[in-house]
């Protein structure tokens, strides 16, 4: 029997089907494409084939679509990243005390002290940070996203570079080319500033203490790894399935809330893949709020209700 974890963010929709030992027999990293609905119906369709609805005992939502994947799929528990990652962390490995997460578009630190968050921090503000900076960049210099971690290693003299802000780090770079400096110095270097701008910024008057625990989709990029060691001065450890540990942390935390007390998982099953799924906007001019509400409709049914502050139309047909 198997619990099943989804992380719906801006870049990807992750995928975790964990068994009642915490550990993980499937997983799946899918671009969310701006089309979460898709993605979410699209990681259901491809897990379809694998498991039969009745062995999934619970289901976990995270990430910033959780509402919606919560809605399609029929969420159990639907907790925010910070929870599911610190969750998933802690289940790891006990002394964990810092996460450093580096997604797509934005980054966080949690802090935690025997197993609970003590502090934490989220950057959602500039790209110079995080994963779209540096897929931007491999796009531009001609090299893949895989490449980038090789180079920065192979680097003897990195360069510095600005990485304050993704506009004047990319400036900088160009710089840096146009002077005839090695790819793999400038990489290095690019490595370097994006763990300073984190470091500045996320990690602002926090007290990163080991172990330290790197998840998110930019942890495979050894380069950032080894720069975070470097600067931190101790091991940064990268677990195996660090792209996909927001669906991990979702999957441990369903499993706790369906064995306490023991209720029925909500899960729709996997045939909710071919459903017609649909969302309908319009905005409310009942109060001065003026709020504008999203439906998301199977057909001529409801399955959720988003936006609407005092909560009127959720759960509502109308």
């Amino acid at each position: 029997m198997y619990y099943l974890g989804i992380d719906v963010g801006s870049v990807s929709t992750d995928f975790v089907v964990m068994d009642d030992n915490l550990k993980i027999v499937d997983q799946l990293y899918l671009k969310t494409k701006g089309a979460p609905i898709d993605a979410v119906k699209e990681g259901l369709g491809q897990l379809s084939g694998r498991f039969r609805d009745e062995e999934i005992l619970g289901v976990g939502t995270t990430g910033s679509g959780r509402a919606l994947a919560s809605a399609i799929a029929g969420g159990d528990a639907v907790k925010n990243e910070i929870t599911a990652h610190a969750v998933a962390a802690a289940t790891l490995d006990p002394e964990i005390r810092t996460v450093l997460e580096i997604g797509g578009q934005d980054s966080k630190i949690i802090l935690l002290r025997n197993g609970v968050i003590s502090d934490f921090a989220m950057n959602t503000v500039c790209a110079a940070g995080t994963g779209s900076f540096l897929d931007r960049q491999a796009e531009r210099l001609g090299i893949s996203v895989e490449e980038l971690g090789k180079m920065a290693a192979m680097a003897e003299n990195p360069v510095s570079i600005a990485g304050r802000c993704a506009v004047f780090a990319e400036s900088d770079i160009i710089h840096k080319q146009q002077l005839g400096c090695r790819m793999d110095d400038i990489i290095a270097g690019m490595s370097k500033a994006l763990v300073r701008n984190y470091l500045s910024n996320v990690a602002k008057g926090k007290t990163i203490l080991p172990k330290i625990c790197f998840q998110g989709g930019v942890a495979a990029n050894e380069g950032i790894r080894r720069a975070f060691e470097e600067t931190l001065g101790t091991p940064v450890i990268v677990p195996e399935y660090h792209k996909v540990m927001g669906a991990f942390g979702a999957a441990i935390l369903a499993k706790e809330k369906i064995k306490k007390p023991a209720l029925k998982s909500k899960f729709r099953g996997f045939q909710t893949a071919n459903e017609p799924i649909e969302s309908r906007s319009f905005n409310c001019r009942d109060c001065d709020n003026r709020c504008q509400v999203t439906v998301l409709y199977s057909g001529d049914r409801q399955l959720g209700c988003f936006s609407d502050r005092c909560g009127k139309y959720q759960n509502n047909n109308f």
